[in-house]
């Protein structure tokens, strides 16, 4: 098969966890032929090549243009169509769903399925123009665009917050749409291109997504969708009250949740994380008989080693591991320095290592913090032999990743972000026991094979850390259940196959969309048609004795029944 891979801001230019992932899935399935659509990354990266190196299966690498600020040549029809578009776009995505405009016992003039049907017709049109008139970047920071904006803002029908949207709002939400709607005036929609493929996968949603539902407009290409962090989930977590003014807010949260409803609407198949991320998924309107569950992928070979011996493991130790990071775990270190205190009043042996990389410059002030804290823990702890000690992840050959969670008889995950915890499932490939705070996928991650807290309650937290240094059976029987959960669920080869087998899935009940003789396409014959030999066709009509007249073709002579 030929899959289109939508990316946004990261394979193959840059490295990271949605990169990593990416490279994993290309290089495990060699089988198939994959060009790479990238968004983000600008025409100087494109130039100077990908970062990451790129396997034989990768045919092509195309990247977005550059945006310029120049207005389209329009002429006076293509602005009255695009007037017309956009101010149904923005009706529809102003608009209260039920809305019944004040009048008691009225009839909601629009359902949520009117305004969706609204939605995506004006998003088609608006795509159909841009690939008309060779884009739209103009035309959407266009006083047109703002005009439409205002008067779907003072509607009688419109968000109640809405209605309190100033110009500086409508100027702010016009830029984001038209940052959001930039996909529409991409060159990626022809039979040379995204047409090309038999399958586009969106790697995350959002802009990826959304070109991935045009060329399934344009050129009927099935359409799958990964979100590991549902796209959805994360504007509404990062739009809090102190980014923008309430309008904007509304307006854009009602944009987001029209476009993501219509992308899972159109896609053949959602794939999520973990059922957390499922749950979110199905709440923000996909269907779940759609929606399957892969988790992501961890290289286990980089873990055996640790996995599989108990060398170097201080019995006393209790080790944090994972990337400093106060936007997604803000106050994580502070709960563990907070239990250690108590685990140290009951076991006073016991010592802590914090093996991280600070994100940022935010990140290396939080750290700052911590060393503070735990100064002020153990004013007493002599200097050299302090009970808490911070490590920079890789400063050297004893602090690698799969070192870090070998150093000690105990893993803690003290809180997170509410996602996938990845380091998690590294201390299980690891052998190790691990206490937990309950957020996000852990519970399910862990499945028993680990003590789970309530988070950010450090009582809790000391309480299951001594529970489990106190009881070295009860470790060894946690950590081996840990690792074989772990290579059963959580391995980079079993997220692999789980793809191969959806878009096999998918290949098979969508349509073969070109006659082509020159390659072979995946389920446009039926299993019989590779069985060697002449079987019945039209070039042979003969019926075997002793079948009935009535059953023979009509444009042959009955066959004569046998004697």
């Amino acid at each position: 098969m030929r899959i289109g891979l939508l990316t946004e801001g990261g394979y193959p230019y840059v490295s990271g966890d949605a990169a990593l992932w990416c490279e994993r899935l290309v290089r495990g399935l060699e089988q198939h032929e994959f060009d790479v659509y990238a968004l983000g990354p600008g025409p100087h990266q494109e130039a100077g090549g990908p970062r990451v190196p790129l396997p034989p299966q990768v045919r092509r690498v195309r990247t977005a243009p550059p945006w310029t600020t120049e207005e389209p040549a329009y002429g006076r029809r293509a602005r009255r169509r695009f007037a017309e578009c956009y101010e149904e776009l923005a009706g529809a995505v102003c608009t209260r769903a039920g809305a019944t405009g004040g009048v008691p016992g009225a009839k909601a003039p629009e359902e949520p399925g009117g305004l969706a049907d609204r939605f995506g017709s004006a998003l088609y049109g608006l795509a159909e123009l841009a690939r008309e008139q060779g884009g739209l970047v103009g035309a959407l920071r266009s006083d047109i665009a703002v005009r439409a904006l205002e008067r779907a803002c003072r509607a009688p029908r419109a968000l109640c917050a809405a209605h309190e949207a100033r110009v500086s709002d409508l100027l702010t939400i016009a830029a984001h749409l038209e940052r959001a709607l930039r996909p529409l005036s991409l060159d990626w929609y022809d039979d040379d291109a995204l047409g090309a493929a038999d399958l586009c996968h969106a790697t995350t949603g959002g802009p990826p997504a959304l070109c991935g539902l045009l060329a399934r407009h344009f050129c009927g290409v099935p359409l799958l969708v990964t979100e590991y962090a549902v796209h959805l989930r994360t504007h509404y977590l990062t739009s809090g009250p102190h980014t923008a003014a309430p309008a904007v807010r509304a307006v854009l949260a009602a944009f987001h949740g029209r476009l993501t409803a219509e992308v899972y609407r159109a896609a053949e198949l959602l794939t999520a994380g973990d059922a957390h991320a499922r749950r979110w998924q199905e709440r923000c309107g996909a269907d779940r008989a759609r929606i399957r569950v892969v988790y992501p992928g961890t290289a286990a070979e980089r873990f055996a080693e640790a996995g599989e011996t108990a060398l170097r493991t201080d019995p006393d130790t209790l080790v944090w591991a994972g990337p400093v990071d106060p936007g997604k775990d803000l106050g994580t270190l502070e709960t563990l320095l907070y239990a250690f205190a108590e685990v140290r009043r009951e076991e006073p042996k016991t010592r802590l290592r914090v093996l991280g990389t600070p994100v940022g410059t935010e990140g290396a002030a939080y750290l700052g913090h911590c060393r503070t804290l735990a100064a002020r823990l153990f004013p007493d702890a002599a200097e050299g032999d302090h009970p808490v000690s911070f490590e920079e992840t890789g400063s050297s050959e004893e602090t690698g990743v799969s070192d870090a969670y070998a150093a000690g008889a105990v893993v803690v995950l003290s809180g997170g972000a509410e996602g996938f915890p990845a380091g998690l499932v590294e201390a299980m490939l690891s052998g190790r026991a691990t206490v937990s705070a309950d957020v996000g996928a852990v519970a399910e991650v862990i499945g028993g094979t680990g003590l789970v807290v309530p988070p950010h309650d450090p009582g809790a937290l000391a309480e299951a850390c001594v529970a489990l240094l106190r009881d070295p059976g009860r470790r060894a029987r946690l950590g081996a259940a840990a690792r074989a959960r772990a290579l059963e669920l959580f391995t980079a080869e079993r997220n692999t196959m789980a793809f191969h087998g959806i878009y096999l899935e998918i290949a098979s009940r969508c349509p073969v969309r070109r006659a082509a003789r020159d390659e072979p396409r995946p389920f446009a014959a039926p299993a019989e048609s590779l069985v060697p030999g002449h079987l019945t066709g039209p070039e042979d009509r003969s019926m075997p004795r002793g079948v009935p007249a009535w059953a023979a073709d009509s444009t042959q002579p009955p066959v004569e029944e046998a004697r």
